[in-house]
Formats: structure tokens, C-alpha cells, sequence
């Protein structure tokens, strides 16, 4: 190989390999230029797109504006008016300061800058063709700046080929300048997309007003509001409830110092703010506002922005957690389950196994054996973690109930010994039903506790409960899969209408297809207006406005979490009383109910306890 002399790069080849940090795709270049117009100190800020921003893009801002003289510096490499010395790289407080963004976009563009200063009687424009200054000179603008890019890539076509589709791009441009919108909500900003005016949101906003233009009413009315400080360190914004919280990750949002950033450490301590109390996959909705001395956090990490790091990220972490509390319900009793389950995880022995019921005619066998005959793996501490969960969502005195089976009669004792108070007497316990045989497993249906949980015994000495909301959950499913493919529907005398949040008709028209799988019958009458004309028939009329609204709002995703989510409306609830005919019912058809060990959620439907486990409880072993 022959060696080459070391040379300086030219310029315009430095700024296409720095276009390849800073300009991943026409979001990124929305952001850039966003951020200006917020650093000129705009109080409006239009911007417009067209072809998913890589056929055209324009924002218009009446910040203060660049002079004339100035315009060619601000397509030079590291040349900018928000940065002088080393000291202030330390201690940012503007949006941009590296002087990089205006050069990358025109090295792979074709820009066209103009700009007016109030004092200046005229705007100045410049035009930029890839890197290149093609002219400059006056032109007519009121006071601020606007910056148009057309052909992004025009330079760089092997560029073109990772973008998504238009739509998608377009997508991606709305939810940046989303995120840009909620970080002032002091200034004024429109989108139009294809010549239709997709928002426009007035300066003055006060948080709560600018998220309903964008996330669903179902989404809002779970908010809460909370603030937290602690020295210098504030964090502030809106969180939603556990009760609220969806499968979708992209409503966390995250804000330093008012900068958009995606920080793992924000992340996890909101996520452990909401531990043992949503799901597992479940996602809280959260926007954060983390402020703090611009000494204590540093920008300069990455050239997109996005990435930051904190000087002590051990009281970040600690704040933000302290300040989430609120919004995720957390009080004493609340730590307490938390840290019984973290026990059960790190190797406590007092949780259950999880309980598959034997096949139909088959000797009993060990728990291990019966959970690799169906392919399941032993589901380890997930019952532990769930009765801290419950532990936490139902207070002691709500499950302190009745023993479902009377005591034996015995002959009367003294009411007191040495040593011993008065327990409680037989009056306390309630009888309950004879032992009841089912058909298969070897098992008998003693009673039912708390309201819940059905009490069975199977031979070799094992109690077993089974939650009757999970079990009615996954026999409701396994009926829907069997029906659902015609798309079968019952007509309604009266259609419903419902008026649509403009996300939620965006929403509508994507599941368009799988709600009429499911049976829904639906029209689109006029702009926001949703008429139901029919439903699925296994779901009450009174029941359907609610279960649409929550698939508009996006608390489920695809045609199975929409059956999911109508099973476990439709299931019978928690702490509901069953006769004895009516829990024999539910359990012979869960035992032939396929994949009846889990519900849809992933809960487990039974638990087993053995003599050893019992043992264990008692501190016998």
C-alpha cells in the first residue's frame, strides 16, 4: 500500500463528515434549527415541511436575527455567538454552542438564510448549495430569521436509502418539534405538513394546556402534577397514575435545564418510582424537568445534544425518585411490599411455586415434571412479587375475611391459661360449603376467600388457590379466538357517537381494519365525529365507549392486546362473591381452557402450596 501525505481536509469534506453526527435524518435538522429560533429569543416559531421534510422544510421565527455581515459565519464550522471561552463550555445554558449545525445541514442541502435585525432596515439573504455559497445579498422579512432547506441529501443520495418513508419522517419531525413545544410552552409554534396545518399552539400555555394538543383525554385525566427540590436541585412537571400506565415507552420524556435528552439514569429511577406497582412491559407516562446549576451537568457529550452527565448522579437519582412518589402511589405500606418482594428475589423462602394442574386422568406428579410436560418454565419468584403487589393495592383490613371452612367442634376449654390472652372464638369463622369434586386433576373445591380466590385441595396433601379474574380472563380469550375471525358484530338501535382528540382519529384510521375484525361497525361522520353502529357481541353496548376509547388513546397495540384488554373488562372481577354452582362452572372450564396457567397479562392464574412450602411459612424448616 502506498503512503499518503498527511493533508488538511478541505473544509467542505469536514463538514459532510460532521453533517454524519449532526444530521441523521430531516428530524435532526428540524431540531437544530428550532433550537436556534429558541436561542434568538423567538416568541413564535412556524415551521413547514414538505415530503416528510426532505423535499423542502422551512422555520420561521421573529427572534432577534442575524446581521448582515454575519450570515456568512453562520454557515462557517465552528463559529457561533453562544460560546466564547472555555469557562462557558462548562456551564451552557443556550441550546446549541458548538457552532456546527447551520454548516452540516448546508454541506448536504441546498439552505437559503435570511435574516433581519429590528434596527436594520432590510433582511439579508444568503444562499448555500451544498456547502457552497452560491449568492448573497437583500431581501424582504420582517424582523427574525428564516431558514429554508430543500433537497436534504441532494449531495450525499447513498444518504437517502436509511430514511423511512415519508410518513414516517414526517412523523418523526412532529415529535421532535413536540417535545420542543413542551419544553416552552411561554412561546407560540405551528406545524404544517403538506400544506395542511397539522397545529398551532398559542404562546402562554400552561403545561397541562399543551399536552392535551397532543396526548388523548384517556391519558390526561390520569396526570398529576408534583415538585420536588432539594438544595439547588428541582425537579418538576406531570406523571401519570400505576392505574394509567400503558405499553408504550415513547410518553416518558425527559428535560435538563429545558433541553430535551434521553438520560438512562432519569429513566431508571422512573421506572423504579413505579416498581410493584404496574406490570411488567406497562410504561408510566412522565414529563420531567430536571433543573439544576448548569455547572452540574454536563451537555458536551455527544454532537446531536441528547446525552448528558451529571456531577453527582446520586442525588439526581434520588431526587427524581422522591419527587415521582406521589404520582406513583407510594407510602409506607408501599415500601414495605417492595422490599418483601426484593427479598423473595434475592432468594427469601417464603414464596410459592407456581401450580400447573395435572392432565386429565394422569397420576400426580412433581410440580417440575407437570411444567416441562406443557413446555412452561418454573415461573421462580413471580408469585412473591405478586402478593407484595397485592399486599400494596389492597390494605390489610380489606383482606383480613372469614375462614371460608368451619372448625372442628370441640369440647369447651378454659377461656384463659398462664402465659396465653383469649384468641378469638368459633363465631369469628364462617361454615362453608362441602368439599366438591371436579371432573379431572384429583382435585376438590373447598371455598372461596376474600372474594377472589377459589380454594381447591388436590390429593397428595397440596392447597391450591386460583384468582377467578384471571382464570375468567383467559377462558374469555380462548373464546374470542374462536369467534373473532368472522368479525361477527351486534347491531345497536342507537349508534354511539364519539368525538375524537385528533390523535385518537389518527388512531381509529390505523386500526381501522382490526376493529372491524372484531366486530365493531364504525363510521367516520364529519371532522373528530365517531359513530359506533355496532359491537362485538360479547361486549356490552354500555361498555364499548369506554373499551374504543382506551384503544384510541393507545393503551393497547394490535388486534391480540385489543382482545386482551376486552377480556379483562369483560372478566369477572376482584373481591365479587360466587356461588358454589358458579365457581364449579368457571373452574371445569379453565381446566380445559389451553394456556390456562397464565392469564393474558402474564399473572399466574394458580399457586400451589405444598407441605413443604407450608413448612417453610411456619418456620418449621
Amino acid at each position: 500500500m502506498t503512503r499518503k501525505a498527511i493533508t488538511l481536509l478541505p473544509e467542505i469534506l469536514r463538514n459532510q463528515i460532521a453533517a454524519g453526527e449532526v444530521v441523521e435524518r430531516p428530524a435532526s435538522v428540524l431540531k437544530e434549527l428550532v433550537e436556534n429560533s429558541l436561542d434568538a429569543g423567538a416568541a413564535r416559531v412556524d415551521v413547514t415541511l414538505e415530503g416528510g421534510g426532505v423535499a423542502r422544510m422551512v422555520v420561521q421565527d421573529d427572534g432577534a436575527g442575524i446581521p448582515p455581515a454575519e450570515l456568512s459565519l453562520a454557515v462557517t464550522r465552528h463559529a457561533t455567538s453562544k460560546l466564547a471561552s472555555v469557562s462557558e463550555l462548562f456551564s451552557v445554558t443556550s441550546y446549541g454552542f458548538r457552532g456546527e449545525a447551520l454548516p452540516s445541514i448546508a454541506s448536504v442541502s441546498h439552505l437559503t438564510l435570511t435574516s433581519r435585525v429590528q434596527d436594520e432596515p432590510e433582511a439579508a439573504r444568503l444562499d448555500v448549495e451544498c456547502g457552497a455559497v452560491l449568492s448573497e445579498g437583500p431581501a424582504a422579512l420582517a424582523a427574525g430569521t428564516r431558514v429554508e432547506m430543500r433537497r436534504l441529501f441532494a449531495s450525499t443520495p447513498a444518504r437517502l436509502k436509511f430514511l423511512r418513508t415519508e410518513a414516517t419522517e414526517a412523523k418523526r419531525c412532529q415529535e421532535v418539534l413536540m417535545r420542543m413545544a413542551l419544553a416552552r410552552p411561554d412561546v407560540a409554534f405551528s406545524l404544517t405538513l403538506g400544506g395542511r396545518e397539522v397545529f398551532r399552539l398559542p404562546g402562554g400555555q400552561t403545561l397541562q394546556a399543551r399536552l392535551s394538543q397532543f396526548w388523548p383525554p384517556a391519558v390526561l385525566e390520569g396526570l398529576v402534577e408534583f415538585s420536588r427540590e432539594h438544595g439547588e436541585l428541582r425537579a418538576r412537571g406531570m406523571a401519570g397514575r400505576p392505574s394509567h400506565a400503558q405499553n408504550r415507552p415513547d410518553r416518558m420524556l425527559f428535560y435538563v435545564n429545558g433541553r430535551p435528552v434521553q438520560d438512562r439514569l432519569l429513566a431508571r429511577a422512573a421506572r423504579d418510582s413505579y416498581k410493584g406497582r404496574i406490570l411488567s412491559g406497562e410504561h408510566p407516562q412522565v414529563v420531567l424537568f430536571l433543573d439544576l446549576p448548569p455547572e452540574e451537568v454536563d451537555v458536551n457529550v455527544h454532537p446531536a445534544k441528547q446525552e448528558v452527565r451529571f456531577r453527582d448522579e446520586g442525588a439526581v437519582f434520588a431526587l427524581v425518585r422522591l419527587a415521582l412518589a406521589p404520582a406513583a402511589g407510594a407510602d409506607a405500606l408501599a415500601e414495605q411490599s417492595a422490599s418483601y418482594s426484593s427479598s423473595i428475589r434475592s432468594g427469601g423462602s417464603y414464596g410459592s411455586q407456581a401450580w400447573t394442574p395435572p392432565p386429565s386422568g394422569a397420576a400426580a406428579g412433581s410440580s417440575a415434571d407437570r411444567a416441562e410436560s406443557r413446555g412452561a418454565a418454573p415461573l421462580g419468584d413471580k408469585p412473591g412479587m405478586l402478593r407484595g403487589w397485592q399486599a400494596f393495592s389492597n390494605p390489610e383490613r380489606e383482606r383480613v375475611v372469614p375462614l371460608p371452612l368451619a372448625p372442628r367442634q370441640r369440647s369447651p376449654e378454659p377461656t384463659s391459661s398462664p402465659g396465653l390472652a383469649p384468641g378469638p372464638g368459633p363465631a369469628h369463622l364462617s361454615a362453608g360449603p362441602e368439599p366438591r369434586p371436579l371432573s379431572q386433576g384429583g382435585l376438590e373445591y373447598l371455598g372461596q376467600i376474600a372474594d377472589t380466590y377459589l380454594v381447591l385441595r388436590q390429593g397428595g396433601g397440596k392447597l391450591v388457590l386460583v384468582d377467578q379474574h384471571a382464570a375468567h380472563e383467559r377462558v374469555i380469550l380462548e373464546n374470542m379466538r374462536r369467534a373473532r375471525s368472522g368479525g361477527d358484530s351486534q347491531p345497536l338501535a342507537l349508534p354511539l357517537e364519539l368525538t375524537l382528540h385528533p390523535s385518537e382519529a389518527a388512531r381509529a384510521q390505523e386500526l381501522w381494519d382490526e376493529l372491524r375484525s372484531c366486530g365493531f361497525l364504525l363510521e367516520m361522520s364529519g371532522a373528530g365525529k365517531l359513530s359506533v353502529r355496532g359491537v362485538p357481541p360479547s361486549l356490552p353496548a354500555g361498555k364499548a365507549a369506554e373499551f374504543l376509547r382506551d384503544a384510541l388513546a393507545d393503551r393497547t397495540g394490535g388486534l391480540a392486546e385489543l382482545w386482551t384488554m376486552l377480556s379483562c373488562k369483560s372478566a369477572i372481577k376482584a373481591g365479587q362473591p360466587l356461588a358454589v354452582d358458579e365457581a364449579l362452572s368457571l373452574l371445569e372450564v379453565w381446566l380445559d381452557t389451553p394456556d390456562r396457567d397464565f392469564c393474558p397479562h402474564g399473572r399466574p392464574v394458580a399457586v400451589a402450596f405444598g407441605a413443604a412450602d407450608l413448612e417453610r411459612l411456619f418456620k418449621r424448616k
